[in-house]
């Protein structure tokens, strides 16, 4: 009778997995968690659902390909440029479109941004095609080792980027004076404006300064994703879940989610499978939301 022993595992080599999925999973969670967050900044002053995030997403993306295309500039270095543009973008859909709904039923709201949604995509197909794009031999490239982890640098640089700006909106909301104005409109409107607020222009800098979260989020991602019409999709929906998760009006909330995200994701993919990483991140997502459903640290 004959014995055949199978081989052990290599403990060590599913050890490196794991932390390079943990790694991996981290940074791009930083990305989720700065999308994640410019949604949360403007539902939790105006309370309005913006559907057409993913697709100002994209407009970051193919910005940012476009200035590296017809000027040489990497998006690195177009990030302020970028972040210019979305801001305006987000003034102009503020004046253009969001003031003359805010106090239209919910059905209305809802609407007027899905609607704009299918506008900018569909306008962004007509111009540039449904085709791929992506930037050749951007200014950091390639990858780095550490123990034996490998760290790819875009996604690296992308992830301390979205976590500087992270930060600097943090410091921006919490301890300056608009800030604090932005915080105060948020909780009570009415309120706000009695005390002298110019709550219209609360709500358009809002606007302004979550889309230039998605701009900066935008252009590292270009560095090392697929520029096309419908990128936006599958990162606003992971940005929706992120918002719903860490609670509607949270800056930290999107933080704790986005990063959350990314690594539930990454290490589904690796402990369990890839095909069902979407699988594992909406069943917590389900689950947090059964058990609180104001998110982890919401206040609606």
């Amino acid at each position: 009778m004959c014995v055949k022993l199978l081989p052990q595992p290599d403990i060590c080599m599913s050890s490196d997995v794991i932390i390079q999925a943990i790694v991996s999973g981290l940074l791009m969670g930083l990305i989720y968690a700065l999308v994640a967050v410019g949604l949360s900044l403007i539902f939790g002053l105006m309370e309005i659902v913006n559907f057409a995030h993913g697709e100002f997403l994209m407009l970051s993306m193919f910005f940012s390909f476009w200035l590296w295309v017809l000027v040489g500039l990497d998006p690195l270095l177009s990030i302020p440029l970028v972040a210019a543009a979305l801001a305006i973008c987000g003034f102009a859909t503020h004046y253009g479109i969001v003031r003359h709904i805010l106090k239209a039923p919910m059905l209305a709201q809802i609407c007027a941004t899905f609607g704009l949604a299918i506008a900018i995509r569909s306008l962004a197909q007509f111009l540039w095609t449904p085709d791929f794009r992506t930037i050749q031999d951007p200014l950091v490239a390639g990858r780095i080792e550490i123990g034996g982890i490998f760290i790819g640098q875009p996604q690296l640089v992308a992830g301390l980027v979205c976590l500087t700006a992270f930060i600097g909106l943090w410091l921006f909301v919490s301890r300056t004076e608009t800030g604090l104005a932005l915080q105060a409109t948020a909780q009570d409107r009415e309120a706000a404006a009695v005390m002298g607020i110019p709550t219209d222009r609360m709500f358009a800098l809002g606007w302004a300064i979550g889309l230039a979260c998605v701009a900066v989020a935008g252009s590292m991602l270009s560095a090392f994703y697929f520029v096309f019409p419908d990128v936006g999709i599958n990162f606003a929906l992971l940005a929706f879940v992120a918002v719903a998760l860490g609670g509607f009006g949270s800056i930290m909330g999107s933080l704790a989610a986005g990063i959350s995200i990314g690594l539930v994701e990454s290490l589904g993919g690796v402990l369990i499978s890839p095909s069902y990483k979407s699988l594992i991140v909406f069943g917590l997502y389900f689950a947090v939301v059964l058990i609180r459903p104001t998110g982890l640290f919401g206040r609606y």
